[in-house]
C-alpha cells in the first residue's frame, strides 16, 4: 500500500477505538524496517493529524500532534550550543527538542518538569490536562489550545521523547486516548534506535 494512502480516515466513518486501530496498524507498517526516529515520527505525526480531523468534536478539534525528543537522542551536528548562565537545578534537568509534528509553529526546546510535556517526560507517565489553563506552569505555544495529553516514549525505562496532542477546546481528551496513545508510544519505543 503507497504511504500515503496510510493517512486516509474518512471523516465520521468510525468510533475513536476503530479510528486508533487503524492508527496503530498503519503505524507498524509505517516504521517496518526503518528504524529511525527522525522518519518514523514523521510519518506518524502525520498520521495522527489526519486521524483526529476524521473524529467527531473534541477529537476532531485538535490543533497540535507531534513529538518532543530528548536532546541528546539527536544526530550532533557541530558545536555545542553555549549553556544557559543559569546555574540553578532546573538547568541542570534533561530537555526535550521539538521533533516532527503537525500544525502551527511550536515551543523549540521544554526542560524536564517543566508544563505538561516537561511534567510527563520527567515523570514517565501519561499527564492528561482538562483544561491547561487550570495547570500550573502550562507553557502555551499556541493561545488557542486548551486541553492536552502527553505521553512519554521510554527506552530502557527513561524518556527519549514524547508523544504530545493538543485540542482546541477543553476535555478533549480521555482515557481511551490514554490507552491507545500508550500503545502507541510503545509501538515507537520498539521500532526506533534510541
Amino acid at each position: 500500500m503507497p504511504h500515503a494512502d496510510s493517512s486516509y480516515f474518512g471523516a465520521g466513518n468510525g468510533s475513536k477505538s476503530e479510528v486508533y486501530t487503524q492508527v496503530l496498524e498503519q503505524a507498524q507498517g509505517l516504521v517496518y524496517g526503518q528504524r529511525n526516529w527522525v522518519s518514523n515520527f514523521s510519518n506518524v505525526a502525520s498520521l495522527l493529524w489526519h486521524a483526529y480531523a476524521a473524529l467527531p468534536a473534541p477529537s476532531s478539534s485538535v490543533n497540535w500532534a507531534g513529538f518532543y525528543i530528548r536532546q541528546d537522542k539527536f544526530p550532533v551536528l557541530g558545536a555545542t550550543p553555549a549553556a544557559s548562565e543559569d546555574s540553578s537545578n532546573d538547568n541542570k534537568k534533561p530537555v526535550l527538542l521539538l521533533g516532527p509534528f503537525q500544525g502551527r509553529p511550536a515551543c523549540q526546546e521544554i526542560r524536564f518538569g517543566r508544563g505538561v510535556c516537561g511534567t510527563a517526560a520527567e515523570k514517565r507517565e501519561t499527564v492528561v490536562v482538562p483544561d491547561v489553563l487550570n495547570f500550573p506552569g502550562h507553557i502555551a505555544c499556541d493561545a488557542s489550545s486548551r486541553s492536552e495529553i502527553v505521553v512519554p516514549i521510554l527506552s530502557k525505562g527513561e524518556t527519549v521523547a514524547i508523544i504530545d496532542v493538543d485540542c482546541a477546546e477543553p476535555d478533549g481528551f480521555d482515557e481511551e486516548d490514554k490507552k491507545y496513545l500508550e500503545e502507541l508510544a510503545a509501538l515507537l519505543a520498539e521500532s526506533c534506535d534510541w
